[in-house]
């Protein structure tokens, strides 16, 4: 049995362990010990970005693991078990041997990485959440004026503190501040970062009680509470109960709950009520919908439950100065995929008619009426499913943005879905085919989807619709053409 001692950071670790796997120690052969130093000093990366890399190559071992394994041991070194190095390594040693597994959330050490991963993650998220810094006054007299500006004390589940100080480094600027915790301590002077071992509770340096701005937060804690909609199991499930005693607001918590529970729910309903006379008033639904601020990327738009089930948004695409929009239905799942409109099977189609009716691809701005991809799963195929109309309306937002920004002068309409999105009613295609069409000043053809060809039973109806929609560009461009001429008459 072979005894390493390291000091109990993933870099010491991860030096021993190449050391080891060039000797071809196996893992049953090391006795993994930390160091018995009472004092860690280190000066982290500030601002990292924590891309894991390939371990690095030693003069005798050549070592190469994935990204993924590279977070995944990382996370896990932070993990606080006295054999997390002993494990680390027996799962690099299977790695280095060739055994992939290893990584696999399936088999037995994979999936004890992952759980430690998992719970070094949640350890980091929370530490994020539940520090809160108290600001010292300048003229206090504490025992200690070396102190920063800010002071907090957190208790952390796994050793994610080096993680978290890089993190509120980079967001509180050249403000000062310490982090202290049971068995180490952050410091931050502006400019750099400092860890070091420590013992003493914060309350022993002159750790502040509360400030001006932690008493403005609990009056607006307190006022926002509202007992009426006091749900026990949500709150503890979004702030953990074990995190109240190191937040201001924590020791309000309980006896709010208490309230609530003795009747404080009925304080803003007032008795007569419900013993007072009157009439439904009918309002419809629309209009009864408060007003709310309209998103301002199409990625972060909720105006419909379509982005729940799609990979992303598909914006539309093509010069904004472009004379002719083509306006299709809604994503397929290529396009889906892509994040681009008409890449698929019937975009391909689309493309043989662009080209039959004299115009380039390039030319057009093409997008969709709807601008999420709406599916039902077959076997393992996402099959496209027909959009509703409160779905082609939530997305005419879009729509009307695009025609305003490009000002198109002929606006083609590929499938019923584009023209009852561009009339703003559900309309029939069969009726509006062939008919000329003003809306808003821009000429509006209606034709077939691209789509509708590839229904098709033979080769013959799939040309028939094919020359449908190349007839219908070609008039797009005439009229793009002359509406261009016109213009120039007129100038």
């Amino acid at each position: 049995m072979q005894v390493i001692a390291i000091d109990d950071s993933y870099a010491a670790w991860r030096e021993a362990a190449l050391g080891a796997l060039a000797s071809g120690i196996a893992p049953e052969q090391i006795d993994w010990r930390v160091d018995g130093c009472d004092a860690r000093s280190a000066t982290p990366a500030l601002f990292d970005d924590h891309a894991s890399l390939p371990l690095a190559a030693s003069a005798a071992a050549k070592v190469r693991i994935s990204r993924d394994l590279a977070e995944l041991l990382k996370d896990a070194a932070l993990y606080r078990d006295t054999a997390r190095w002993a494990f680390l390594y027996r799962v690099l040693w299977r790695w280095h041997g060739g055994d992939r597994s290893v990584a696999s959330p399936a088999d037995t050490d994979g999936a004890r990485l992952y759980k430690m991963a998992k719970a070094v993650r949640r350890a980091k998220h929370d530490m994020i959440a539940y520090v809160r810094f108290r600001l010292r006054e300048p003229g206090n007299d504490a025992p200690a004026p070396d102190l920063p500006e800010y002071i907090a004390w957190y208790e952390p589940e796994h050793d994610v503190l080096a993680w978290s100080a890089e993190h509120f480094a980079r967001r509180m600027g050249r403000s000062t501040w310490l982090i202290s915790t049971p068995d180490s301590a952050a410091w931050w002077n502006g400019t750099a970062l400092r860890l070091e071992r420590r013992t003493a509770l914060p309350h022993d340096r002159g750790y502040p009680d509360a400030d001006e701005a932690e008493a403005l937060w609990l009056a607006y804690y307190r006022r926002t509470f509202n007992p009426a909609r006091l749900n026990e199991t949500a709150l503890e499930q979004h702030m953990p109960v074990r995190f109240w005693k190191g937040l201001p607001e924590g020791r309000l918590i309980p006896s709010m709950i208490s309230e609530a529970k003795s009747g404080a729910q009925r304080v803003a309903q007032a008795r007569v009520v419900g013993v007072l006379g009157g009439k439904s008033v009918p309002v419809d639904a629309q209009s009864a919908q408060p007003v709310r601020q309209q998103p301002t990327t199409l990625d972060a738009c909720r105006r419909c439950e379509l982005w729940r089930h799609a990979t992303q948004a598909v914006d539309g695409i093509g010069p904004l100065d472009a004379r002719i929009m083509l306006i299709g239905e809604q994503p397929g799942d290529q396009e889906d995929l892509a994040g681009r409109p008409f890449v698929g099977p019937a975009g391909q189609l689309l493309d043989i008619a662009i080209e039959r009716a004299g115009l380039r691809r390039d030319s057009l701005y093409r997008t969709n009426a709807v601008k999420h991809f709406k599916w039902m799963l077959r076997g393992k195929r996402r099959l496209h499913k027909t959009a509703a109309q409160q779905e082609i309306d939530a997305c005419g937002y879009w729509l009307e943005r695009e025609l305003a920004h490009v000002k198109p002068s002929v606006v083609v309409t590929l499938g019923a879905t584009a023209l009852s999105a561009l009339l703003r009613e559900k309309v029939s295609l069969r009726e509006w085919i062939d008919t000329p069409l003003d809306v808003d000043g821009m000429q509006v053809i209606a034709t077939y989807h691209p789509s509708f060809a590839l229904r098709q039973d033979n080769d013959d109806a799939r040309e028939r619709v094919l020359d449908a929609i190349t007839s219908a560009l070609a008039r797009a461009r005439v009229l793009a053409d002359t509406g261009e001429e016109r213009q120039h008459v007129a100038s």
